[in-house]
């Protein structure tokens, strides 16, 4: 595979690169695959490359090698993320041995987290870590692979959360620069001359190398303001304005963000300061082709990319050959003598090397591969236009409660798991607790609004004004007689207005519904008691899940149940489940919400108070998922847990 930067020197018009993290369950890796190849297939140009994200301390490595090896053989370059700080170094090695393996020849070296002291360490007399910062990363890689991998940095228009300054950023970028490094890619940003002022600055610094911003269209305005709360990223007051009157229409807010991304990009493309643009697409399609259609960058060939293995349904097995006699493309459609029957064609029916493929797939995770809804989003309308149709089943809402097959399960902000802010404002905001007694007065104080608690390690923005409504219930669950710590809750909603402020989302003009759910933390002698409890009194209605670090794991639900616990009906298309609860998700979500513990763990010594603490709940307390469906009575769910 080319370097980046030769790539670079051979273009003379714009570029775009994707940036894709890699999904939490196997159905989320191949509709993100199938995703991949339609995002780069005609009428869309392909994208110069493709990058693969990489989680702190190296958490999501197999995911992160696996992706890139299957957008490699989907004919597309990487650009594999990779972090350096609190992993042993023969990960770091491992990692750019496979890279090799695959052909992979771009890194974007980061720190990752910052590293940890002895005293804080997970282990007593660990090894040093032998890289500190993203440079020890740049100039290793350098040192020891001179110029077979094509480098690039982070840079931060808007200082990074543990800089000191601006001009102590741009000192450690020059620094980075010259260890070794190629290229740049940009942390997001929205004020646009504030961005074109910091280009010109590096320029005026020394900094040569390519500058490629990082644009991520807003997907709706929770995430948007999350994702500010956590980068410190200025805001123009003209967005704010825009925004704050659409904030609870979804589908307005995402043709807003579409249309701000299109704004920015010609902006900063016609400043000839930058030679093309990074979308990140929080693994999401329709914005980012909606960006590329406005700015018309089209072509009329694709590239030679090999389908991923997803079945919508039956197919007959027809000749390898492609027919091509008669059809004609209008609009995106193919049709035949004017007519659809090319396209309905080509949907239902396989060529003998896909169905070999289907097959293998079927033998190796013996099942077939995931089926997602099918049609557009907005507005009802579908998209079909051959292998470039846009797949949007899971615009919104997207974080840990949609649909377990969506590439973007589990991902809110593009942030990925753990904690959201630095080790000092956990601190300050938590605290030292040093008894469960202390832990529930600090979830209540958060419940309550207190000054002294904005967040928790599991909420980074103050409680939404939907659960207000049922904050008495929260109140008495969290409470030291109660002890079962929320850490997830909706209240049950029948047939409210989609642009409803509180419950509203999606598309204008539809209603939404909600099953009452509450998830909670506890301790394993409750357990027990719990399940029987909805066995003996709950007359069916509720559904069931728990789970601890261990892997132990118990339900009431059979085998393959699905939950729909939040759902729309919208003018011109088919309902809309936007948040499914079952036995995957809950575990792929389990798994997450005990490392939180543990990060949370890691803020303080070794043999500290607090750190035991936290760790003894970590592996000792277990997850609890609650759903009752009768979702036309308020008051349900709270009675059955409250009441003795």
């Amino acid at each position: 595979m080319p370097q980046l930067t030769s790539l670079l020197r051979d273009r003379i018009t714009p570029f775009h690169t994707f940036e894709f993290f890699p999904p939490r369950t196997e159905a989320g890796l191949v509709n993100l695959l199938d995703r991949i190849q339609r995002l780069a297939s005609a009428p869309l140009p392909s994208p110069l490359a493709v990058s693969v994200t990489w989680g702190a301390g190296g958490s999501t490595a197999d995911k992160s090698l696996e992706l890139a090896e299957q957008v490699v053989k989907l004919g597309l370059e990487v650009i594999l993320h990779l972090t350096c700080t609190n992993m042993p170094k023969e990960k770091v090695d491992q990692a750019l041995e496979r890279c090799k393996s695959l052909g992979v020849r771009n890194i974007l070296a980061l720190r990752g987290d910052a590293p940890r002291s002895e005293e804080y360490s997970t282990e007593p007399n660990p090894q040093p870590d032998y890289f500190q910062h993203a440079d020890d990363l740049v100039r290793y890689i350098r040192n020891n692979y001179n110029d077979y991998f094509c480098i690039g940095v982070a840079g931060y228009p808007t200082p990074h959360p543990d800089s000191e300054s601006s001009d102590k950023d741009l000192e450690y970028l020059k620094i980075k620069c010259d260890a070794g490094a190629d290229f740049i890619i940009t942390q997001l940003f929205y004020d646009v001359e504030g961005f074109l002022d910091w280009v010109r600055i590096c320029r005026e610094k020394g900094i040569t190398q390519p500058i490629i911003p990082g644009i991520m269209p807003i997907q709706n305005f929770a995430s948007f303001r999350r994702l500010v709360n956590l980068t410190k990223c200025p805001v123009p007051e003209a967005i704010s304005s825009d925004l704050i009157p659409i904030s609870s229409d979804d589908s307005a807010v995402k043709r807003y963000g579409a249309e701000l991304a299109t704004k920015m990009v010609k902006q900063v493309l016609e400043s000839k300061l930058v030679p093309g643009i990074h979308f990140c697409t929080l693994n999401l399609e329709k914005s980012v082709r909606t960006i590329l259609e406005n700015l018309k960058w089209t072509s009329t060939s694709a590239p030679s990319i090999e389908k991923s293995p997803l079945v919508r349904h039956n197919r007959l097995i027809e000749d390898d050959q492609p027919q091509t006699n008669g059809t004609i493309a209008i609009n995106g459609r193919t049709t035949v003598n004017g007519s659809g029957l090319g396209h309905q064609i080509s949907e239902l029916s396989v060529s003998p090397s896909e169905a070999s493929q289907l097959a293998q797939w079927g033998l190796q995770h013996n099942s077939l591969p995931p089926v997602p809804k099918k049609g557009g989003i907005q507005g009802g309308a579908t998209s079909n236009s051959g292998q470039g149709a846009e797949d949007s089943w899971d615009e919104y809402p997207n974080g840990r409660f949609t649909d377990v097959r969506s590439p973007a399960y589990g991902e809110i902000d593009g942030w990925g798991s753990g904690l959201k802010i630095t080790a000092a404002q956990a601190l300050k905001e938590w605290g030292t607790p040093t008894t469960v007694q202390e832990l529930s007065a600090f979830f209540t104080s958060y419940l309550r609004s207190s000054p002294s608690t904005p967040t928790t390690p599991f909420c980074d923005l103050p409680l939404s004004p939907e659960s207000l409504t049922i904050l008495p219930h929260l109140l008495e669950l969290n409470s030291e007689k109660m002890q079962c710590w929320t850490v997830g809750s909706q209240p049950c909603v029948d047939a409210v207005k989609s642009e409803d402020p509180i419950h509203g989302w999606g598309p204008r003009g539809g209603y939404v519904f909600q099953k009452a759910f509450v998830e909670f933390f506890v301790k394993e002698e409750e357990v027990e008691k719990l399940k029987e409890k909805v066995e003996l009194k709950s007359q069916g209605k509720i559904s069931f899940y728990a789970g601890n670090k261990k892997g132990k794991f118990k339900t009431n639900t059979e085998e393959d149940t699905v939950n729909a616990v939040t759902w729309g009906v919208f003018p011109g298309q088919e309902i809309v489940q936007s948040t499914i609860i079952e036995t995957e998700s809950f575990l792929a979500w389990k798994e997450e919400a005990f490392d939180i513990w543990t990060e949370w763990s890691l803020l303080y010594p070794r043999n500290s108070i607090s750190r035991k603490l936290l760790e003894k709940i970590s592996s000792e307390w277990w997850l609890v998922s609650l759903i009752h469906h009768d979702y036309k009575d308020k008051e349900a769910l709270w009675k059955f847990l409250i009441e003795e």
